[in-house]
């Protein structure tokens, strides 16, 4: 969500931030405030709302603010608001709302005055809440000023409270083993800040959910994972990807591939709707992997590290027609029909038909 900005504002400006943040964050709410946020199947809630603020690539200045509203629970956009804005203040980490928000609560406020019936009952934000340095990240700041419940949804850990990306977090993301699968994220100070939910089956990266304003931790998490399609949840993907079409479509920059067989350097990417035919035999299955960005594409071990954030997951075939003529011979392995999708937007990226 955050591009840096050249420059640090002034002591003053920092103060100033600082002392309106103590100032608001008195007001967060930290419990369910709604009937349908405490009913197991969120009996009530219509409409979910999600916000991003996508970066022109090379450009600190410019960016796009999305709103989007999706019905509930189906999950299909009915509303999206996106504009290009020029950011005035620079990146100050913890201190991301001066500088992202104000667009973000005018596009609010253009909903509510002109289709008032499709104001979100809950919004997600591509952010943290209570986890923050300051205990009131962006997700709160935004919910105070706009007077709705919110949830930060994080990708990356914010270390902080004493929160580490560790050997030990390591572990505990290793044992993560289903959709749905979390574990709090306890601060130093013995306050639960927020929970690594694991949102994918087939994700290996948690999502870091954390309190914004006027839900519960326990509901939130529950609203986020049942908003999941892919790892991230469906109103910020439709937010980000909404976001980034419009800065494509306004200035003339080219996007990604939907498909085909171009390289790719796609971290994110993951394999599904795929079956391997091998050539050779071995006791180890070995995967073309698309996102290694080169093609025809390289051979890798499922587990090889090479391209951070890409998951294999292949089912083998065997060709008992065709056998190795040496046991030394390498295993040779193609893909057929296969997509790649890039877990955090659900985007296919990459297809290949029987290579």
């Amino acid at each position: 969500m955050a591009e840096e900005l050249a420059g640090s504002p002034p002591e003053e400006t920092l103060s100033l931030w600082k002392r309106e943040q103590a100032r608001l964050k008195a007001r967060v709410v930290d419990r369910d405030t709604e009937a349908w946020q405490r009913d197991p199947a969120f009996s009530g809630l219509q409409r979910v709302g999600g916000v991003d603020v996508s970066f022109v690539k090379g450009d600190s200045v410019s960016a796009c603010a999305s709103l989007v509203v999706l019905s509930y629970p189906e999950l299909e956009v009915v509303y999206e608001d996106c504009r290009m804005v020029s950011l005035t203040a620079p990146y100050v980490s913890g201190f991301l709302a001066f500088r992202e928000v104000p667009f973000l609560v005018d596009a609010v406020r253009r909903l509510r005055e002109k289709e008032p019936h499709l104001m979100p009952q809950v919004l997600l934000v591509d952010g943290n809440g209570v986890l923050h340095h300051q205990g009131f990240g962006v997700a709160c700041h935004l919910g105070i000023l706009i007077d709705l419940p919110c949830i930060g949804v994080a990708k990356k850990l914010l270390q902080v409270d004493g929160l580490e990306n560790n050997a030990l977090h390591k572990e505990k993301i290793r044992l993560l083993r289903a959709r749905g699968d979390s574990f709090p994220l306890m601060g130093g100070s013995g306050t639960v800040l927020g929970m690594a939910l694991k949102s994918h089956d087939h994700s290996t990266k948690p999502l870091y959910i954390s309190v914004g304003h006027k839900i519960s931790l326990e509901a939130a998490v529950r609203l986020t994972l049942v908003c999941c399609r892919f790892r991230v949840p469906e109103p910020v993907r439709q937010a980000d990807i909404r976001s980034r079409d419009y800065i494509r479509r306004t200035l003339g920059v080219p996007g990604p591939p939907a498909s085909g067989r171009e390289s790719l350097r796609g971290v994110g990417c993951h394999v599904i709707s795929c079956s391997v035919k091998s050539t050779w035999q071995g006791t180890e299955p070995t995967c073309h992997s698309p996102c290694e960005g080169v093609h025809p594409p390289a051979l890798v071990q499922p587990s090889d590290a090479r391209s951070p954030g890409c998951h294999l997951e292949c089912n083998l075939v065997t060709d008992p027609e065709q056998e190795p003529t040496s046991q030394s011979a390498p295993r040779f392995l193609s893909l057929r029909n296969c997509e790649v999708t890039d877990l955090s937007s659900g985007v296919v990226c990459y297809t290949a038909k029987d290579n």
